[in-house]
């Protein structure tokens, strides 16, 4: 079901949404049921008080002398009705439901001694009269402005207010505290690296949580062990392929010169690269072992372009870093080494560019004018033992694990490695490196 757009993508807000709404809805609803009843508890009270009252008083202006009566109509006066000594106005009976109550009310205390009329006043508010005469003959009038209900305290939206934000605040509180367990969850899993060696989840809180981050840190331990044998059956495998590969390469050297001579070295020499190129991407995985320390990544990239300067290949460095660089060096060096190798075996010449980038983090860029690379296939030649056919052979001494390996290592140190097709042709090799220590 597709979620509308203003929906929260977070579980959090999520839930605290819910909750917020629905408490909000149910204080509304609350609210609105128990004023309902304090109307209707008012207007029955107010109905039983009217009653008596008016018939009480009605008897007492009947008893009073004529001359009597004038001064006593003020006191008699209530909020909702007064009485006046006349015919009152004339009009129609009221329709309105409070009026028909109140009148109701009234006739059931006095019209049984007392005949009368009720009709109902225009104006804005809902306003009616009783007509009587006492004993005398004289006419008495009941104005009637009926009340709904009794007015709100002032405090009350403030208090309503502050009980809302506080059914608020312990919902964003519960909230939290339930969500909670799943961000360091989620924390935990985005650490665990190559290296496998991100910290524990601590196994404490309510017993779904404990158990929870119990078996993840099972879990981390199972893989950490699966990976630790994979590495165990690698080193041994390349151990065992080591001795008859040199006995192999050691009676091939006392062979006859003969066209299968040098067949035989060129396949001996791929399948030793082979053996040790595997078993150095399978310890890759551990290359976040390396502690991390403060260098001079110039020194650094000067020392590995000279290097290959001293061993006749075209490999150019520009730009500096100028500032001190908290990194894993070794690391560092061999994702280098593997990506100008790379340029070099297709380009036959590589351009190295390093720069600080405003964030603190260093851009390193090799550079080539080789054939490049398809752009469906750029991420995948990161993938273990992967060849493009068209720019690789046999011939080539490639073995599908120098990319696979920078990879790994760039994931290890929490960097990141990425190709680009350059225009014009050729093949960009981009590494941003955060600095550690900063």
């Amino acid at each position: 079901m597709k979620l509308p757009l203003h929906w929260p993508r977070t579980l959090f807000a999520r839930l605290a949404l819910i909750l917020c709404v629905g408490l909000a809805l149910a204080q509304m609803m609350s609210f609105w049921l128990t004023m309902t009843e304090r109307n209707q508890a008012v207007t029955n009270m107010m109905m039983g008080n009217i009653e008596r009252e008016v018939a009480s008083s009605v008897a007492l202006l009947d008893h009073l002398p004529a001359a009597e009566r004038p001064a006593w109509l003020p006191r008699l006066a209530r909020r909702n009705y007064v009485f006046e000594l006349g015919a009152g106005i004339a009009g129609v009976p009221p329709d309105a439901r409070l009026s028909a109550l109140v009148a109701a009310s009234i006739a059931a205390g006095i019209g049984t001694t007392y005949p009368l009329t009720v009709n109902a006043i225009p104006g804005p508010r809902e306003h009616f009269q009783v007509h009587l005469r006492l004993s005398d003959g004289m006419p008495l009038t009941i104005d009637v402005r009926p009340i709904a209900g009794l007015p709100l305290s002032p405090w009350l939206p403030l208090v309503l207010a502050l009980q809302l934000a506080v059914l608020a605040v312990c919902c964003w509180l519960a909230v939290r505290l339930a969500t909670r367990p799943l961000y360091q969850l989620a924390q935990a899993a985005d650490a665990l690296g190559p290296d496998l060696k991100a910290a524990r989840l601590a196994e404490t809180g309510p017993s779904e949580v404990a158990r929870a981050a119990k078996a993840f840190n099972a879990m981390q331990d199972r893989i950490a062990i699966y990976m630790a044998e994979r590495i165990q059956i690698l080193a041994a495998i390349s151990h065992d392929l080591q001795t008859p590969i040199t006995r192999m390469r050691l009676r091939v050297d006392v062979m006859d010169e003969n066209p299968q001579h040098a067949k035989l070295q060129q396949d001996l020499l791929e399948m030793e690269t082979l053996v040790k190129e595997g078993v150095a991407y399978a310890r890759t995985l551990h290359g976040a072992a390396e502690t991390p320390c403060r260098i001079d990544p110039d020194a650094l990239f000067d020392s590995l372009v000279c290097d290959y300067t001293d061993a006749g290949q075209d490999v150019t460095l520009q730009g500096k870093v100028a500032n001190a660089l908290v990194t894993r060096p070794q690391a560092l060096r061999r994702i280098l080494g593997n990506l100008v190798d790379n340029a070099l075996k297709y380009a036959g010449a590589a351009e190295v560019m390093v720069a600080m980038q405003q964030d603190g983090q260093v851009r390193i860029e090799v550079l080539d004018r080789g054939p490049g690379i398809p752009a469906d296939a750029l991420e995948a030649v990161f993938e273990p033992f992967y060849r493009l056919e068209a720019s690789r052979n046999r011939h080539t001494g490639g073995t599908g694990l120098g990319l696979a390996i920078a990879r790994q290592l760039t994931l290890a140190m929490d960097a990141t490695l990425s190709l680009h097709n350059r225009a014009g042709g050729g093949l960009e090799a981009r590494l941003t490196l955060k600095n550690l220590g900063s």
